[in-house]
């Protein structure tokens, strides 16, 4: 298992330090959107950064690499679908991320949908997402279609039940509000919901989540489940079938939720 910090930029983004397993003291880092915490955290902790991954070209994740890159000679590794600033490998799915400075080693995966070259980074029984899947929700559809993150979301929930999901934001609290709107029956997502607030009121993200209990809560990944289906049909005023069709309605409906 990887070792993983989070550090906190903006309203509430993450931007995750990995710690290699080789050398504890050499990190790569995970969209990073704000350099500012990013010096804060080497400089408190006198780690070495040594490489970043981006998985989308939202400034919010990428924003940060100029600055870091004037500082820090280190490869930014992106979506090669995407414009990623300072970029020095481009990957896309299929391709492998080795960084043997680090021990660490990923699979990239195309996740398209929130935008169209987003990618995910996936190894070590740990996924970083960015903003397609999110804990109990998932990304907007800034630049894909209702298909395409559809798919994205299949594509992920077919990982190891065991996998660590590491997402780009701390949504966890307004996503589970949305989920019990869709399935208010299932105790799983209240029990999630009630775990949260605690954690959130101590003070401690709410990630990572695990894939297993993202099956079990998130709505988007659970678009053949008859409650979910009943749902869509209900907020829709007809009958739905099609799971990508489920997806579209809920993914819409999300975006009007308050």
């Amino acid at each position: 298992m990887l070792d993983v910090t989070p550090v906190r930029a903006f309203s509430d983004n993450y931007i995750w330090v990995i710690q290699g397993t080789v050398s504890p003291a050499r990190v790569a880092i995970v969209d990073p959107g704000d350099a500012g915490p990013v010096f804060a955290h080497l400089e408190k902790t006198g780690e070495e950064l040594a490489a970043i991954l981006v998985t989308h070209h939202h400034r919010d994740h990428c924003g940060g690499v100029t600055d870091l890159k004037a500082r820090y000679d280190v490869p930014v590794i992106g979506p090669a679908a995407e414009e990623i600033p300072l970029r020095t490998q481009a990957v896309r799915g299929g391709d492998h991320v080795v960084l043997d400075g680090l021990g660490l080693r990923f699979d990239v995966l195309d996740i398209p949908g929130h935008t169209r070259g987003h990618i995910a980074f996936y190894g070590h029984r740990t996924l970083f997402c960015g903003d397609t899947l999110f804990s109990a929700g998932c990304g907007r559809l800034f630049e894909g279609t209702p298909a395409q993150m559809s798919h994205s979301l299949a594509v992920l929930s077919n990982l190891p039940a065991e996998t660590r999901i590491y997402c780009g934001h701390e949504y966890t609290a307004s996503n589970l509000r949305f989920a019990l709107a869709v399935e208010p029956g299932n105790a799983r997502t209240q029990r999630y919901a009630d775990e949260s607030r605690v954690t959130l009121a101590e003070g401690r993200p709410t990630l990572p989540s695990t894939l297993a209990l993202e099956i079990a809560v998130n709505p988007f990944l659970r678009c053949d489940a008859e409650t979910v289906r009943q749902a869509a049909s209900q907020h829709l005023g007809r009958a739905v079938e099609d799971p990508v069709e489920v997806f579209a309605t809920i993914r819409r409906w999300k975006d009007e939720f308050r």
